[in-house]
């Protein structure tokens, strides 16, 4: 069952990244494939449940797909789709808007 996309492509692209977690993730998963231990180190303080729920909300977008390997124990890995690199320019428009502002606010 497809989702109702809002009208504004905006407000789309928020309901995909507005969450700060989402951000991150995208922006880790950017250098390449990770397992959810790296994620979840290199995210920073973010509980197990969230980085969870994200990463499954993230996978029902088309973000990121998620690879199951059959070991004892088990090993996940998460790499981005398309869609997911797509969201690149997005995040370094962020990066130098973010500079330019820090550098401003010294």
């Amino acid at each position: 069952m497809q989702k109702e996309l809002p009208a504004c492509p905006v407000e789309t692209t928020l309901m995909l990244i507005s969450d700060r977690w989402k951000v991150l993730i995208i922006r880790d998963l950017l250098e390449g494939t990770k397992r959810f231990g790296e994620l979840k180190k290199s995210v920073g303080s973010i509980s197990q449940k969230v980085l969870t729920a994200n990463l499954r909300s993230m996978e029902e977008s088309g973000l990121l797909t998620r690879k199951v390997f059959p070991e004892v124990p088990p090993r996940v890995e998460y790499t981005l789709t398309e869609t997911g690199y797509s969201l690149k320019p997005i995040l370094d428009s962020m990066v130098e808007w973010g500079t330019a502002y820090k550098e401003k606010m010294k």
